[in-house]
């Protein structure tokens, strides 16, 4: 009995540490959190400079055909740090923070068209000697992607669109009809409480984070705000319809079902633009499935590329 007590009181005393240490520390909290998933994923922070205005920090990992992962609006690297711990085994990945995002260079007067993204990747590629590559993004990183499959047809192995934007056809989702209804967008946050609504709004099924990390990763998207809203006006102004019609490229298109930032029927659309392209329809998922169901999104990837490698 006094060694159950003991054992008792030890959980107790580290469990109230640890929320000790989150609420007095949530920079530090936060910091040690991102560090473990990283690791757990087998994935190591890097920065390279390019020019002046391409400073790119990045997270890489594993071995095999290039990877290359890229976020979306508002999002930084780390959202594709959970599944990547089921792909590193398999792939060298690479997860960039696009240029105005991140801890990546954030030139106030640049061009941040999709377009011209993909171009700053491809950069980036060639700079870490990547010829040709495999290529996944999630919403506005998936509108990037498709941009470089346009361009570099003959480097872009596959293409992996995760809830992806830049079809604007498609019909109004949550965002757009509350965006012409309040002028308001709810992807963007000048304060706490605003990012902890983005959080909720962009999730059918959230991993749980607790407040004061949340609150620490608010800071970033406080202070990127003034750009993010430039960046998502010229985003919105150029569709990737006329760009992708009739791409050959073998493409692999995800929708949570709950998207409430992107129209699920979008993926109809992709789907018949692309010829070479299958869609899967995740259930209970909403804009983020790779973090909302990080093993599921994988495990669909993997089949994917098994496909793939089986029919070359």
């Amino acid at each position: 009995m006094r060694i159950i007590k003991a054992v008792l009181l030890f959980v107790i005393v580290c469990v109230l540490a640890g929320v000790g240490f989150l609420y007095l520390a949530p920079q530090k909290a936060t910091s040690l959190a991102l560090d473990i998933e990283r690791k757990r994923s087998g994935l190591e922070r890097k920065e390279i400079k390019l020019s002046d205005d391409l400073n790119y920090v990045y997270l890489e990992g594993g071995k095999g055909e290039p990877l290359i992962l890229l976020h979306g609006f508002g999002a930084n690297k780390d959202n594709f740090t959970r599944v990547a711990r089921y792909l590193t085994p398999h792939y060298r990945v690479i997860i960039p923070d696009h240029i105005g995002f991140g801890e990546s260079s954030h030139p106030q007067d640049a061009d941040y068209g999709a377009l011209t993204q993909a171009v700053r990747i491809r950069t980036l590629a060639q700079a870490l000697d990547i010829d040709k590559a495999h290529i996944g993004g999630s919403s506005m990183g998936g509108h990037i992607a498709m941009m470089y499959a346009f361009v570099y047809p003959n480097e872009t192995q596959s293409l992996w669109l995760l809830n992806p934007g830049g079809i604007w056809s498609a019909p109004p989702s949550e965002l757009r009809d509350v965006m012409a209804k309040t002028n308001k967008n709810p992807l963007m946050a000048k304060n706490e409480d605003e990012f902890a609504e983005i959080f909720a709004f962009v999730m059918a099924d959230p991993p749980f984070i607790p407040r004061p990390i949340l609150n620490v990763m608010a800071q970033e998207r406080i202070n990127n705000y003034e750009l993010e809203q430039r960046i998502f006006k010229t985003l919105t102004s150029d569709s990737a319809e006329k760009y992708i019609t009739g791409l050959q490229t073998p493409v692999l298109i995800v929708f949570g079902d709950q998207d409430r930032a992107i129209n699920p029927a979008t993926a109809d659309i992709l789907h018949n633009l692309m010829p070479n392209s299958e869609v899967i329809i995740m259930k209970g998922l909403g804009h983020l499935p790779m973090i909302e169901q990080p093993r599921l999104a994988s495990a669909d990837y993997l089949k994917f590329r098994e496909a793939l490698d089986k029919e070359n």
